[in-house]
C-alpha cells in the first residue's frame, strides 16, 4: 500500500517550482561554523545516533564552502572573525541559506562590547535564528525542518535574486542593537 497504489496510472503530477524546493531540501549540505559552546551541540547533532541528521539527507558536514549551501553559524562572531565568515559565504554555492545558532550569534548574547559582531545578521543574511545559551540539539534539528519548509516555498525566476540582493542589503545596513538608544550606558565608578 505504497503511493503508487493511489495515483492514477502511476502519474505524478507536480510543478517545476515544487520539485526543485523537493530536491533542495533533501539534499543540504551544511558548512560547519563552529566559534564557541554551541558547536558542541551542533557537533552532537551531527555525530551523536540519538540525533539521526542522516534522515534530512545532511549527514556530510562540509569543511569546503564550495560544496556547501547551509551555514550554520555556532557561538559568538567577532570582529576579526566577521570578515572570515563573510568570505566563507561568499564562496558558497546558490542558493545559500543560514542558521544563527545560540544568542550570540544571532544578537551578540551576554557580550556587548566592541569585540563582539551584535548579531551575525550584520555580517550576512540569516534565515532562521535559533535561542538559547546553548540551544539543545533538539532545537537545531527543529530549525532544519523549518528551514526546510522555507526551502520548499522559494520560488524560482527572474525575480528571485532581487529580493535576495534587497534582504542581504537591509541586513547590512542595520545598525547594531547597541546604537539604537535604549540602552542606558553604564558609569564606572574608580
Amino acid at each position: 500500500m505504497g503511493l503508487e497504489d493511489k495515483l492514477p496510472s502511476g502519474i505524478l503530477l507536480s510543478t517545476v517550482e515544487g520539485l526543485a524546493g523537493y530536491m533542495r531540501k533533501s539534499s543540504l549540505w551544511p558548512a560547519t561554523f563552529g566559534l564557541a559552546c554551541c558547536a558542541i551541540e551542533m557537533m552532537a547533532v551531527g555525530s551523536a545516533p540519538k540525533h539521526d541528521i542522516s534522515r534530512f539527507g545532511m549527514e556530510r558536514f562540509s569543511a569546503s564552502p564550495r560544496q556547501a549551501d547551509l551555514m550554520i553559524v555556532a557561538g559568538r562572531v567577532s570582529q576579526k572573525m566577521a570578515p572570515v565568515l563573510r568570505q566563507i559565504y561568499d564562496q558558497m554555492t546558490a542558493p545559500k541559506w543560514v542558521i544563527a545558532m545560540g544568542a550570540c550569534s544571532s544578537s551578540g548574547g551576554m557580550f556587548n562590547n566592541y569585540a563582539i559582531v551584535q548579531g551575525v545578521d550584520h555580517v550576512v543574511p540569516v534565515d532562521i535564528y535559533l535561542p538559547g545559551c546553548p540551544p539543545r540539539p533538539e532545537q537545531l534539528m527543529d530549525a532544519i525542518i523549518k528551514l526546510h519548509e522555507i526551502i520548499s516555498n522559494t520560488t524560482l525566476g527572474p525575480n528571485r535574486e532581487a529580493v535576495i540582493k534587497e534582504v542581504e542589503k537591509a541586513a547590512l545596513n542595520a545598525r547594531p542593537t547597541i546604537q539604537l538608544g535604549n540602552f542606558p550606558l553604564e558609569e564606572t565608578h574608580a
